[in-house]
C-alpha cells in the first residue's frame, strides 16, 4: 500500500502582460487558456489550480498590478510539474511567451512544499516569490533548477529591500 504524500509542491509564476488580455495581439495565448488548463487538471501528479469563476485565473489581482497576470497550482512533485510543463501544448506556448509577456528582471517563479490539502492563497504566494527574489532559492522559496527536498521551511528573518516590484 502505498504511503500518502507528506507534502506537495506548490507553485506561482506570474508573467507581465504586453497588451490587454482581449487584444488582437493575446488571441492565441487567450485562446490556448482553457486547453492548457484542461491539460494541466487531467495530468498525472496534478492537485489543484488556482482559478476563479472565469476557469482561470486572469483576472485574479496580484501585486496590485492590474498588467500582471498569476498561475498558481500544487503538483504531487517536481517531476509531474516538469513533465506538464515542458512538453504538448503547454510546451508550444512557453515557446512563444515573449510575444505576449515583458521580460522582466526579477524571478516571476517560485516553488515550496505545502502539507497535503492546503491550497496556498495569493498572498502567501507573492510572499514566497519576494523571498526568492530577497534570499535566492532556500527550503522555503526554491525554483526547479534549485530546488530542495520535501520539508517544513521558515522564511530567513530580514527585510525586503526596495525595487522587488516587477521591473521590466
Amino acid at each position: 500500500m502505498t504511503q500518502p504524500a507528506a507534502y506537495e509542491l506548490a507553485q506561482i509564476n506570474i508573467a507581465r502582460l504586453k497588451a490587454p488580455l482581449d487584444s488582437p495581439q493575446l488571441k492565441d495565448f487567450v485562446d490556448a487558456l482553457d486547453p492548457v488548463n484542461a491539460v494541466a487538471d487531467s495530468s498525472d501528479g496534478f492537485v489543484w489550480r488556482l482559478q476563479s469563476d472565469s476557469g482561470n485565473a486572469t483576472d485574479v489581482p496580484v501585486f496590485g498590478d492590474d498588467w500582471l497576470i498569476v498561475n498558481m497550482s500544487v503538483w504531487r512533485d517536481t517531476n509531474a510539474l516538469t513533465a506538464f510543463m515542458y512538453q504538448g501544448r503547454h510546451r508550444e506556448l512557453l515557446s512563444r511567451r515573449r510575444e505576449w509577456f515583458e521580460k522582466l528582471q526579477e524571478a516571476v517563479t517560485a516553488l515550496w512544499w505545502v502539507p497535503p490539502g492546503h491550497r496556498p492563497t495569493v498572498t502567501e504566494a507573492e510572499s514566497r516569490l519576494l523571498h526568492l527574489r530577497t534570499n535566492g532559492p532556500t527550503p522555503y522559496a526554491f525554483t526547479l533548477r534549485t530546488s530542495f527536498p520535501p520539508q517544513g521551511a521558515e522564511p530567513v528573518p530580514g527585510e525586503v529591500p526596495e525595487g522587488l516590484g516587477c521591473s521590466v
